[in-house]
């Protein structure tokens, strides 16, 4: 098998290893950073990471839906895989 072929889905994971990935996790999280290593659970190691967590709330006198994002830079990260969502690998260009 070359090394640059997708034949399972972790294949495509193993070819973003060293290249910055989109994560979004549970609970409105999301996470742009560097993919340092992962396991077959999607527990990931991610370098220089920016985590964005947004949060829906109810003004209870307008009744209105007021929506907060707040984001923060953090050197290393450990991802359990039991949150992930969904990955989104690099854009690849032939």
């Amino acid at each position: 098998m070359a090394s640059s072929v997708v034949e399972e889905p972790l294949d495509l994971i193993r070819l973003s290893l060293d290249e910055r990935i989109y994560v979004k996790l549970r609970n409105e999280r999301e996470l742009r950073g560097r993919l340092h290593a992962y396991d077959q659970h999607l527990n990931m190691v991610l370098g220089d990471v920016e985590e964005t967590v947004t949060t829906h709330d109810i003004d209870t006198e307008t009744y209105e839906e007021i929506i907060k994002t707040s984001k923060r830079q953090v050197e290393m990260l450990f991802v359990r895989g039991d949150g992930v969502i969904l990955v989104s690998p690099p854009l690849r260009t032939a």
